[in-house]
């Protein structure tokens, strides 16, 4: 995103600097400068919103798509724990029979 700001802010200042000379080099009336700076402020706020919207779309598509694989890497880690549970459990049921197993044994 950084780069997409100092985009805006070269285009900007480029603009700023295109107005300026054009302010210094043209003989104008009062009137037709005024005109000029306005349209070139204009040209400057289009080409800052341009940039912020295209900003914004590279944003929110890097965030749909950390957003599926944040999903996946989920749906993936329960799915781990869910089968290393039942190996915890078949485990447990085994040691279990086992010690039921020994203590029929030393019952008798």
């Amino acid at each position: 995103m950084s780069k997409n700001l100092n985009t805006a802010a070269a285009i900007f200042a480029a603009a700023a600097a295109g107005a300026a000379i054009g302010i210094l080099f043209a003989p104008d009336k009062g009137s037709k400068t005024r005109a000029k700076i306005k349209e070139g402020i204009d040209d400057a706020k289009h080409n800052i919103k341009d940039s912020f919207d295209a900003s914004s779309e590279v944003l929110r598509e890097r965030f749909t798509s950390a957003t599926q694989n944040l999903d996946g890497t989920l749906n993936d880690l329960l799915s781990n724990v869910s089968h290393k549970t039942e190996e915890v459990i078949t485990f447990l049921e085994t040691k279990l029979a086992e010690l039921k197993a020994q203590n029929a044994k030393l019952q008798k």
